[in-house]
């Protein structure tokens, strides 16, 4: 049986079984991937698939990422775009680009907000995210509704950072909440889409989340790609679960 889901190993004490953590949970996330050598989902015509969609729609919505960039400048006058380190293929990182859409001291607030809020902290500490978010701009609260945030990351698919589907990019902490799941997270370029996006999104609890991505990972066939693709239109029209 494949133990890569399982939490951990199951050791005998006493007269009963327990469950003794793994090593494994708590290694970096290159270890676990040279450890446990996978084959990366897709290969090349996923790849191709890529850079052909990215670079088509790049020249199709550039004024549409000029008009977001100016917008973005006149709110606040900070940087247009935003650069976080996400995990990616192989535990590699990689500086993910989007519209930047909260405040320029954003980690500041946030500190002072869950400081101030129990309720808040647990809401963060369960989901990574806020209903009410302090640190969203006006232009911000629209960019993240629609999901045009993300467009800049078109450009994380032309470097071979990202794909156009595949699991959420996840910053480094968020991978411990895979724990050996973080296996198969491992084998796909992150994704502009998934099966998240057409799922509910910030709806969708985190185990959920975590479920998904190991799913697409274990079932990826190049039509279920295609599938993703062709829902995640309609879900971002219905604006199900976006925040």
């Amino acid at each position: 049986m494949n133990n890569a889901g399982n939490l951990s190993p199951r050791v005998r004490v006493g007269h009963s079984t327990q469950r003794r953590p793994d090593a494994r949970l708590f290694q970096p996330a290159a270890t676990v991937w040279r450890e446990w050598p996978q084959t990366v989902i897709g290969g090349a015509p996923k790849r191709t698939f890529d850079i052909a969609v990215a670079v088509m729609a790049i020249l199709l919505l550039s004024p549409i990422l000029i008009l977001l960039t100016i917008l973005i400048k006149l709110n606040d006058k900070g940087p247009a775009l935003y650069r976080q380190e996400r995990v990616g293929l192989g535990g590699k990182t990689f500086r993910c680009l989007k519209f930047r859409s909260m405040v320029t001291d954003a980690d500041a607030r946030l500190a002072v907000h869950l400081g101030s809020n129990p309720a808040a902290a647990r809401e963060w500490a369960l989901n990574r995210k806020l209903r009410n978010d302090p640190r969203i701009t006006s232009v911000g609260k629209f960019l993240r509704k629609s999901s045009l945030d993300e467009l800049p990351q078109l450009f994380n698919i032309l470097r071979g950072e990202m794909s156009l589907v595949g699991p959420r990019p996840v910053v480094a902490a968020e991978l411990e909440h895979y724990q050996l799941a973080r296996v198969h997270y491992l084998r796909a370029r992150p994704g502009l889409t998934g099966l998240w996006q057409v799922s509910g999104r910030s709806d969708t609890s985190y185990r959920k989340r975590v479920e998904l991505d190991r799913t697409y990972v274990l079932k990826w066939t190049f039509i279920r790609d295609i599938s993703i693709l062709l829902h995640t239109l309609p879900a971002l029209l219905l604006r199900s679960g976006a925040m």
